[in-house]
């Protein structure tokens, strides 16, 4: 097994010119099996590092890598498809289909990936026994509470399988007692050998990680 899952070496990212970058040369290696949170004040980029770790965004400099490939070299459709059966990507904000179940939003990206029937019913029953959601599946998201809904996110990210889960600010728009049950969650399935990278601004909620990665004004704050 390799020693390092997912990892950004020296990135920088600026959005416009003449402006502070969001990032500046940044590195950060995680593990496989590890949990780790990436902590910071609001502009601090952890949300851009987050991008870049799941190949929804470019460095200006710099590497990012999952499993041993550099996202720089993959373009287009076989981006899409390496990112589909690697990474499960939790974004900010509950983002399910409103019109569709919980079973039917956890299939969504197998049906992108044309997975045989047999084999997407088997995934999305296990991705949603795996948040305790197997008695919901046939619920539509107006039917499920906040944390339920993020829940489903969760087993959707976790559909095709992926080696790492990022997650960015996932329990943002939930109650304290709903946040601290997504991050049990997100725990759990760490325990169960899942690769996690959450992104929180939340030091009750980082401390669910087992490392903490600090950014300010776009750098890692040296540890004490």
């Amino acid at each position: 097994m390799a020693d390092v899952l997912a990892e950004a070496v020296m990135v920088t990212r600026a959005y416009a010119r003449g402006s502070a970058p969001a990032l500046e040369d940044v590195s950060l290696a995680v593990a496989p099996g590890e949990i780790v949170a990436v902590m910071g004040p609001s502009g601090s980029g952890k949300s851009t590092l987050l991008f870049l770790l799941v190949g929804l965004d470019e460095p200006d400099g710099g590497h990012v890598r999952v499993a041993g490939v550099d996202w720089a070299t993959l373009v287009g459709r076989t981006r899409a498809e390496f990112r589909r059966r690697t990474c499960g990507f939790i974004a900010q904000g509950l983002t399910l289909l409103p019109q569709a179940t919980a079973a039917e939003n956890v299939e969504v990206p197998l049906l992108l990936d044309s997975v045989d029937p047999g084999d997407r019913a088997r995934r999305v029953t296990a991705a949603l026994a795996d948040v305790g959601l197997a008695e919901h599946a046939a619920k539509l998201p107006d039917q499920l509470s906040g944390g339920e809904q993020q829940r489903v996110a969760i087993a959707r990210a976790l559909a095709n399988e992926p080696d790492v889960l990022l997650a960015d600010e996932p329990t943002g728009n939930l109650d304290t007692t709903t946040g601290e049950e997504i991050v049990a969650a997100l725990r759990s399935l760490n325990e169960d050998g899942l690769t996690v990278v959450l992104v929180t601004h939340d030091p009750a909620i980082a401390g669910a990680a087992r490392r903490v990665v600090r950014l300010r004004d776009g750098r890692v704050v040296p540890r004490d």
